[in-house]
């Protein structure tokens, strides 16, 4: 990329959004990008983001298509780009709060070139109308923000996420920047080939935030557990945020919070609407010591001054725990995160791992509707004759469509595959994809346990399992400041980062030694912890 062009980032960022430089990251994504080229991007929680589509999006000649996940992340994205911009910039949200009408307008400047920016949610792209509407404008760039969405949600409750690339196609193939703070290598891999980027540029800088304390408390019992979370968050200096596991758990403990004379409030997707924008924006005004929330609360939740996080039991994944972890000290200044941890509450984190399977029946009843039906096939008519509830025939179709099974249009109408398998053949093969899919999911939450029990660098083994190479110790986490971390290396037989074939799991890549152990990411079933001594005894594992 041209001096020149590098110079023109620097003036657009510098004189429409007021930043006088650059984060590591950011010009190289925005080069990337205006370059015509597909990126992935991965920068860590408040680095900026957002600035990269923005300012690439001004930059490049034509409309500028950006999914969010959220509505409330898109009305603040919307209104940042008009507040921080000297001049105002044509940009619109179209979701399910905006009227006919105001559609229509949207749709009408976009068309007239009125619109640098149009923010919506993946399922607006399902829409076969609203696609052939933004495809005719001529789009010249698709951002996907929170792209881990796409491994996270898309298998299960919005499966929209997992037909980014074929809307990207129906677009007219615009240049495609995906954007997130979480993404482990699998994850990363994952992106790729559902929005299907072509040769991308993948950018990964930063996963490692230095002001933030790492530490785990572990409990054999639960009235221990308890009680020590209560005063921990109590005596602790707000704003902060505690993360728990189900709805009804934070109801329990932000009322707790409350008859201590805490000024907690409880946030889930169980609230209504205007009851979770009333939370937030407490929370935002500083008039809340902490919000109690599930995994609903966060994503797009910017403000700089929450002290600490704390976890009232694992995360589901490592993936998962950074990016809440991550809502704290986006200031710059001191914070703590603490994971309160009882092994036994990694049984109900297992069960939801488990949970959303299809049954074999199910996917055969769904394949053989199709298949009978000659052509495409409206989800409203499958709907009635499979007999099945909407999230249920949603998750048959994805598990179908990602065995080759079947075709989701547009229209969003169900087609059978081009040169799909048989119905048998097609079923056994989805059901192969599920529990390998699940298997990997399980295996993300042993790592979980394993940095909620090691007794080395905490900071160490969070960054490794991103793929980015740190040498202990941190001095900035409880194993660090016990002096746990001081030992001397262990004899490594593989290189971490190097490619290792095991004769049952096949191959995969060494992610990082801890303690006796080696841990590997295999691409095919996921993480596997294993015993170094029994490793080169046996020669379990050979380098490829």
């Amino acid at each position: 990329m041209s001096e020149t062009a590098a110079d023109r980032i620097r003036s657009v960022a510098r004189e429409v959004f007021g930043f006088e430089r650059l984060r590591p990251g950011q010009l190289e994504s925005i080069e990337s990008t205006i370059s015509g080229r597909d990126t992935l991007t991965v920068m860590s929680t408040g680095s900026g983001k957002s600035a990269i589509y923005q300012i690439a999006g001004l930059l490049i000649e034509g409309a500028t298509v950006v999914v969010s996940p959220l509505i409330a992340l898109q009305r603040d994205q919307v209104e940042d780009l008009r507040d921080r911009a000297d001049e105002a910039l044509g940009a619109a949200q179209l979701n399910s709060t905006v009227s006919r009408s105001a559609r229509e307008q949207v749709l009408a400047d976009l068309a007239d070139d009125a619109l640098e920016f149009v923010l919506l949610a993946p399922e607006q792209l399902a829409n076969a109308d609203l696609l052939e509407e933004l495809a005719a404008a001529g789009p010249s760039l698709l951002v996907v923000d929170e792209a881990h969405c796409i491994s996270e949600w898309g298998h299960d409750f919005r499966p929209d996420y997992l037909r980014l690339g074929a809307a990207a196609q129906a677009l007219g193939s615009p240049t495609i920047l995906a954007l997130t703070a979480t993404a482990s290598p699998p994850v990363r891999d994952e992106i790729v080939e559902r929005l299907g980027l072509r040769d991308p540029s993948v950018i990964v800088r930063g996963f490692d935030r230095p002001n933030i304390h790492l530490s785990v408390e572990r409990f054999h019992e639960e009235p221990r557990h308890r009680r020590t979370l209560l005063d921990r968050v109590v005596a602790a200096t707000p704003p902060g945020i505690v993360y728990v596991p189900t709805r009804k758990g934070a109801d329990t403990l932000a009322a707790e919070l409350g008859d201590r004379g805490v000024q907690a409030a409880a946030y889930h997707a169980g609230l209504g609407g205007k009851t979770r924008t009333e939370v937030q924006n407490r929370f935002m005004d500083d008039e809340l010591h902490c919000v109690v929330a599930t995994t609903a609360f966060g994503m797009g939740v910017d403000k700089a001054n929450v002290r600490w996080v704390f976890h009232s039991a694992p995360a589901d994944s490592l993936d998962s725990y950074y990016q809440e972890l991550g809502r704290c000290g986006r200031d710059g200044k001191a914070a703590q995160t603490v994971l309160f941890y009882r092994q036994e509450d990694l049984g109900l984190r297992r069960f939801f791992a488990g949970s959303g399977k299809v049954d074999e029946e199910v996917l055969e009843r769904v394949a053989t509707l199709v298949d009978l039906a000659g052509g495409p096939v409206e989800p409203s008519a499958l709907l009635e004759e499979s007999d099945l509830s909407e999230s249920k025939l949603t998750t048959a179709v994805s598990r179908l469509e990602d065995a080759g099974a079947v075709d989701v249009l547009p229209s969003g109408q169900i087609v059978e595959a081009p040169d799909a398998p048989d119905v048998r053949t097609a079923v056994a093969e989805a059901v192969v994809i599920e529990e390998r899919r699940r298997t990997f999911d399980r295996s993300r939450l042993d790592m979980m346990r394993g940095y909620a029990e090691t007794r080395e660098c905490r900071r160490s083994f969070l960054l490794s399992y991103f793929g980015e190479p740190y040498e202990a110790p941190c001095g900035s986490c409880d194993n660090c400041d016990a002096g746990l971390s001081d030992a001397p290396p262990l004899e490594t037989p593989f290189a971490v980062g190097s490619r290792v074939e095991h004769g049952q799991w096949g191959e995969g890549v060494v992610q990082r030694y801890d303690d006796e152990a080696v841990a590997v990411l295999f691409d095919d079933v996921g993480y596997k912890t294993l015993a170094i001594d029994v490793v080169v005894e046996r020669e379990l594992l050979t380098q490829i």
